[in-house]
């Protein structure tokens, strides 16, 4: 029945074709064109598919996560009974499913991160059937991307990477990957919104959005264009029930570019460049004090001393409009084109400032450690045994990602320990103990050390001040 209904739709488009005025077939300005004949509607993804497929992958991550009360009772019956006691299991593995895309021909794979977090082991099976082991060299959960290098000798097929900044919306695009570990499918849609920042998924929300059908499985896979180029990595789905409800977002391939070039430069985690000052959403009421309309731009707060926007001549109460010639409607946006760029060279930028265009270079560079980290790892009787103390720096904020650049914060947290029961948090940064302010680590130490009958201490969370009186 739903063949023949298809026919019959498929057969009225044709006649509809067939009998269209001229305007139909002719070519927009762009290269796009509408079908033309009963020929074309018939025409098929599958060569852009063959052309792509051996390029996207099936990656599995697998974490042995050993209790130590079951091992220990698992060493008890081996000792006194030469094997394991009955229904023991010291080992549980969890395990991960996701898709990937080969984007170097050395076999450098992009996935996201949140596939491999926390794994320990990874395996990618390729289109061929091949399986095999894979090494994470880098994890960025900032942009939920990751890179891995194939273990296995022999030759890869990298996808041509695209340029999403060419997309408009409509495009055709195709969605591969492995959704409900199926094996790979493919699905059709468009490119239903460019430029999403208000998604909340990563640090650098700019993401792609289609109505192509993308499923659990379908993490980490490939968002391509009609010249079978990769454009996108599926990353998520706006759904209510777990299935494709048609809103699936992507990561641009700019970004992969971006990730990639840390990768292959030795770094851990994506090289990110420091401006050294805060901006915040144009409002309303803001664009009208200044003049500005429509209400767009990134509006500087704050600028740190001796930082890149300071020596670039950057001032608070500017508005940023451009990055080399894109244009900025929020903060998402220039971070988003800023953290592109890396960390050497310059970055063009434009300014509104009191209604003039002025055009400003920063010099780009990784953020600094300093103040050095100078951890510290309190012992004895206080409410922070168990937790490592460093000092922050524009380097450990953003690492951290905080927007506090001085003061001290817990960077880790022993499991079970004092500090973790009394419910301090990693990304904590002190602010006072018993009245006195914290500046450095080595401050901290001076205030802890001797003890105290009661602590009063107070912390900065999420934006708020947070003041706890603990026994001592």
């Amino acid at each position: 029945m739903q063949s023949a209904c298809r026919f019959a739709v498929m057969a009225v488009v044709a006649a509809a074709l067939a009998g269209s005025p001229p305007a139909v077939a002719q070519t927009l300005k762009d290269g796009r064109a509408a079908p033309a004949s009963p020929a074309q509607v018939q025409l098929s993804f599958a060569p852009i598919v063959r052309s792509v497929a051996g390029s996207v992958v099936n990656v599995y991550g697998a974490r042995i996560e050993r209790n130590s009360r079951m091992a220990q009772m698992d060493e008890f019956f081996r000792r006194f009974f030469g094997q394991g006691g009955p229904g023991m299991a010291p080992e549980r593995i969890q395990r991960s499913l996701g898709s990937g895309v080969i984007v170097d021909d050395s076999g450098l794979v992009v996935t996201n991160h949140h596939v491999i977090a926390d794994m320990t082991e990874v395996k990618v099976a390729l289109h061929d059937r091949r399986e095999v082991e894979a090494e994470i060299i880098l994890r960025d959960p900032r942009t939920d991307l990751a890179v891995l290098r194939l273990k296995g000798k022999g030759t890869y097929k990298a996808i041509e990477l695209g340029d999403p900044d060419s997309l408009q919306v409509g495009d055709l695009v195709l969605a591969i990957g492995n959704p409900f570990g199926v094996g790979q499918t493919v699905t059709q849609g468009i490119v239903s919104g460019l430029a999403r920042t208000n998604v909340g998924l990563t640090d650098y929300g700019y993401f792609i959005q289609t109505d192509a059908a993308i499923n659990p499985g379908n993490s980490g896979g490939a968002l391509v264009d009609m010249a079978g180029r990769l454009v996108g990595i599926n990353a998520a789905i706006y759904s209510q029930s777990g299935g494709s409800v048609g809103i699936g977002f992507a990561i641009p391939s700019n970004m992969v570019k971006a990730v990639l070039a840390s990768a292959k430069a030795g770094a851990k985690t994506m090289q990110r460049p420091y401006l050294g000052a805060s901006l915040q959403k144009v409002s309303p009421d803001i664009a009208e004090g200044l003049g500005i309309d429509p209400p767009a731009g990134a509006l500087v707060a704050s600028v740190r001393r001796d930082g890149p926007a300071e020596k670039a001549g950057l001032r608070t109460g500017d508005v940023i409009t451009e990055v080399d010639g894109h244009p900025v409607d929020d903060p998402d946006a220039f971070g988003w084109r800023f953290v592109l760029k890396g960390v050497s060279g310059e970055a063009s930028v434009v300014v509104n400032r009191r209604g003039k265009r002025q055009a400003l270079a920063i010099r780009l560079a990784p953020p600094p450690e300093v103040p050095p980290r100078d951890p510290v790892e309190p012992k004895g009787r206080n409410p922070f045994a168990g937790a490592t103390l460093v000092n922050l720096s524009p380097a450990v904020s953003d690492e951290m990602h905080v927007d506090q650049q001085d003061g001290i914060i817990i960077s880790a947290i022993e499991e079970g320990s004092t500090a973790d029961r009394l419910g301090f948090q990693k990304g904590d940064v002190i602010v006072q103990i018993n009245g006195e302010q914290v500046e450095t680590t080595r401050r901290f130490e001076s205030l802890i050390r001797g003890g105290a009958r009661n602590w009063e201490v107070s912390i900065r969370r999420g934006g708020q001040v947070l003041t706890t009186v603990f026994g001592g």
